[in-house]
């Protein structure tokens, strides 16, 4: 579900820089786009190691 809601606002910030910046050259959009994908694989490996904890810490396991 994270995965999903992840890819929802990738795609909504790409959609703001295109329609906020339609001067921005065919590179800048590629450029913004990269840095953004690598931002939010940083944030899903982030995510998932603190659901890694939360979890190993669990009395149930």
């Amino acid at each position: 579900m994270l995965k999903k809601i992840n890819w929802v606002i990738w795609l909504a910030l790409v959609i703001l820089w295109n329609y906020g910046f339609p001067q921005a050259t065919p590179f800048q959009d590629v450029a913004v786009a990269v840095f953004l994908s690598i931002l939010f694989i940083i944030i899903q490996m982030l995510q998932s190691r603190y659901l890694q904890k939360r979890n190993s810490g669990s009395k149930f396991n």
